[in-house]
């Protein structure tokens, strides 16, 4: 039996590999940990390896090892990118330590996989969910999937959507053509293919893109893309840049005239929310949070994978400045209604509360 938990000042996250890896899901896990020590939380960090969720038995050993040496009279947060590729391991962590999962998407969706792989995954973190007193997702329609497919009761769920920080305005590309930004590791779900497909349907316009975003993660997405890109004859119009520092991201966003998230599946989207508080008119698959955020006026949403549907898209935005003054007028507007870093955090406390009140 778990022994009675520490107040609220005291947490441990447990994270896969380097927690500043440049994705959306760590950098989710840096604000939420700053956001709490600012709240004067204690916040320890557990580097539970690398290679998730595809690890072996070595490897799973030395994830168990540091769970449990993480201090047992505090809750620990299981990034699920890890949890869900250790079920045994987390129902033995489960004995001595209150785990909370933290769940930005269900590891089977994840594009590519085969149905074997994905059923695979899908048992595996079934079984370790179960071994948790509660979880936090990133996102409504995370929890509904959660809840509908993955055996967790829905009081058990608790939703912290993303923070959104404030920042200027966008102030648009000063050459006159129209800058394209999509931000997003280079892997197969962010659908970055289709984004050069769509806009290579479009050459009788002016337009530039840059792709953001770690292409580490899948070497061989990223050269097919490449590949793609060379192909299609566009290299002089698409920039690949690998992942980037803050301050040069910032100077993207804020020069960039639209925003393409052309993803097959997304939980919550954080770029997307950035690109709408610097008031980017949004180009975006139908998926997880774009419909909440996005809205009818500030930008045009299409269903994943209808490349047809995102040129049209892009069409409109690109051919019509005015088009696009409007959307970024309904961007910046939508931002507004999203919640602070310091708002997640307090969601945080408030779930770590409970299980210690437990």
């Amino acid at each position: 039996m778990v022994a009675a938990r520490a107040p609220t000042s005291s947490v441990t996250f447990a994270i896969p590999g380097n927690l500043a890896t440049p994705t959306g899901g760590y950098g989710y896990a840096r604000c939420v940990i700053a956001a709490l020590r600012a709240r004067a939380c204690r916040v320890d960090v557990v580097d539970l390896g690398d290679g998730f969720p595809h690890v072996g038995p070595d490897q799973r050993a030395l994830a168990l090892a540091r769970l449990l040496s993480a201090p047992s009279d505090a809750p620990v947060v299981v990034d699920g990118l890890a949890l869900g590729a250790l079920p045994a391991e987390a129902h033995q962590a489960a004995r001595s330590h209150c785990l909370i999962a933290l769940i930005h998407h269900p590891l089977a969706l994840e594009t590519g996989l085969s149905a074997a792989e994905a059923d695979a995954l899908r048992a595996s973190e079934i079984s370790a969910l179960a071994a948790v007193r509660c979880v936090i997702t990133t996102d409504h329609s995370t929890a509904a999937t959660l809840s509908e497919s993955y055996d967790v009761a829905r009081q058990r769920i608790t939703v912290a959507l993303p923070g959104t920080p404030q920042v200027a305005r966008a102030h648009g590309n000063s050459d006159g053509v129209p800058h394209v930004l999509a931000v997003g590791a280079v892997v197969p779900r962010k659908g970055h293919e289709l984004l050069v497909a769509a806009l290579a349907e479009l050459r009788d316009l002016p337009w530039r893109l840059t792709i953001v975003g770690d292409r580490i993660r899948s070497p061989a997405t990223a050269a097919k893309l490449d590949g793609l890109i060379e192909h299609a004859g566009l290299i002089d119009r698409i920039s690949c840049t690998g992942a980037v520092t803050a301050e040069r991201l910032d100077a993207l966003y804020r020069g960039a005239d639209i925003f393409a998230q052309p993803s097959w599946f997304e939980g919550y989207g954080m770029a997307l929310a950035d690109a709408l508080a610097y008031g980017l008119p949004v180009v975006a698959t139908r998926t997880g949070a774009a419909v909440r955020n996005v809205g009818p006026k500030a930008g045009r949403l299409v269903a994943p994978g209808d490349t047809g549907a995102l040129s049209r898209a892009l069409r409109t935005l690109l051919a019509d400045a005015h088009a696009r003054a409007d959307c970024a007028a309904a961007a910046r507007a939508a931002a507004r209604a999203l919640p602070s870093w310091d708002d997640t955090a307090a969601i945080f406390q408030r779930v770590l509360a409970g299980v210690a009140h437990r």
